[in-house]
């Protein structure tokens, strides 16, 4: 489907498995921030012998959930997680408090604009960031602005991916590519994302539907219902190809409510006046 990968580090396959399933895919790869950097070099590294083209970074990590956990989760399906447990042995089931307890030993939590600027500096692959702090990053070299909420399974209450883009892309300023994920369903929301600045957008739960349905095969069916609702979208927006999408294209839907209520508000002035004369 010529279509493109970030593997996260909680991935129960490691970098190099992952490579050899798929050694014709674009790739990429979501690292943590790690207390000891030669991990991180070490990661680094293996990123760039499989074959992986760029490196992903989160501000998501000021605290993890396990930090403050106070009982273990349960998983259905216990697994490993190759990408953070190098040699290193896995303390503990998956969930459990010592595993949680072992993560904190090693990951770092409230990484900084520093360790990104290290990461630039020790990898030649480029960094994409999912950060909200989109001009800092660009400042600092960081390739490519990642546009996510993390499937508001982070922080209760933050807005639409598709709201904060705008402002995002104008802080940008065409110094970086920004990419958009959060809510991608139809090819109509593609299109409105390219609209509004993003390079390409990403898809997170349809994969996994179209996975559950009928493996593989069913994450192609996905990516081929969004390439065809694209198309059809583009078409009917009267854009022969992705350079035709423009702004113009997306209205918010606030627009509308506003000179709704202008209107209202204009028709009942309207009927004072009339009663007082």
């Amino acid at each position: 489907m010529n279509t493109l990968m970030v593997l996260s580090s909680w991935s129960s396959q490691s970098l190099e498995q992952v490579a050899e399933a798929a050694p014709r895919g674009v790739r990429w790869f979501y690292m943590l921030f790690y207390r000891d950097r030669g991990r991180m070099k070490r990661l680094l590294e293996r990123a760039e012998r499989a074959g992986y083209t760029a490196i992903v970074l989160t501000v998501d990590q000021p605290i993890f959930p396990y930090s403050i956990r106070r009982k273990p989760v349960v998983f259905p399906v216990q697994f490993s997680l190759p990408n953070v447990w190098l040699d290193d042995d896995q303390p503990g089931p998956l969930g459990s408090m010592e595993h949680g307890a072992g993560l904190i030993k090693i990951a770092k939590e409230a990484a900084t604009w520093e360790d990104v600027a290290w990461i630039k500096n020790n990898t030649r692959l480029p960094n994409v960031n999912a950060a909200e702090d989109a001009r800092i990053a660009v400042d600092l070299g960081v390739a490519g602005i990642y546009v996510s909420n993390h499937g508001g399974r982070q922080q209760d209450g933050v807005p639409a991916t598709i709201d904060v883009l705008p402002d995002i892309v104008g802080a940008v300023g065409g110094e970086a590519e920004v990419y958009l994920d959060g809510g991608v369903r139809t090819g109509t929301d593609v299109l409105k994302a390219l609209a509004l600045g993003a390079r390409c957008v990403f898809i997170g739960r349809p994969a996994l539907w179209g996975l559950a349905l009928n493996g593989a095969e069913g994450v192609q069916q996905v990516s081929q219902i969004l390439k065809d609702e694209l198309s059809l979208a583009m078409a009917r927006a009267g854009c022969a190809k992705i350079s035709d999408i423009e702004p113009s294209l997306v209205v918010h839907e606030s627009y509308y409510l506003y000179r709704k209520l202008f209107n209202h508000s204009r028709k009942v002035n309207n009927k004072i006046l009339k009663a007082k004369y």
